[in-house]
């Protein structure tokens, strides 16, 4: 069966954050891939708006074309209305049957599992892994597996304000993706 590791989010803008979690992951549980899963409209948090969909994956692979068992997955843009994992691992579940899916969340995110839509149908058809964030607990009454990942305190949120205010995020995202960003000038980048 092949292994293979969701890390969803809106990636607005990517950043090593991301690609240490997913490296870290990768090699904890041996798995064979990470798809990044941008989503359309996040159920827990409201969307920047900051650039267009198409913007962002743009910068997403630009950020994972480096790693080759980092790939995109789509799914979530394929459709309108808030992204649910529930019905989005469905689906992949339908798409790939040959496949096991490893879903990662970040320990903002565990304690937040008993709201999610469906959580109980969900944990049937999809192993969570759970990372370490600071200052949030990972304890859950839900069968998570767990990955100790270097605590990066780097966030879109702080990359977009950064540029807002003209200050420098190298080292926060692949060189790759910050020069993007600054040849189309997004996020008030100059």
């Amino acid at each position: 069966m092949i292994k293979i590791g969701i890390l969803g989010g809106t990636f607005d803008p990517p950043h090593l954050g991301h690609l240490i979690i997913a490296n870290e992951v990768l090699n904890s549980f041996d798995l064979n891939e990470i798809w990044f899963m941008p989503n359309q409209e996040p159920p827990h948090k409201k969307k920047s708006n900051s650039i267009k969909d198409e913007d962002r994956v743009k910068l997403l692979k630009l950020a994972i074309s480096e790693h080759p068992n980092f790939k995109l997955e789509l799914i979530e843009l394929e459709r309108s209305g808030p992204s649910f994992t529930y019905e989005t691992m469905k689906m992949l579940k339908e798409r790939h049957p040959d496949k096991q899916f490893y879903f990662i969340i970040g320990a903002d995110m565990i304690e937040y599992l008993p709201k999610w839509r469906n959580i109980d149908q969900l944990v049937e058809i999809v192993q969570f892994i759970g990372v370490n964030r600071p200052s949030y607990s990972q304890k859950s009454s839900y069968p998570i597996l767990y990955a100790e990942v270097p605590n990066i305190e780097i966030s879109s949120s702080l990359i977009r304000s950064r540029l807002k205010e003209g200050k420098t995020i190298q080292y926060m995202v692949p060189e790759s993706v910050r020069n993007y960003i600054k040849e189309k000038n997004y996020y008030g980048s100059q």
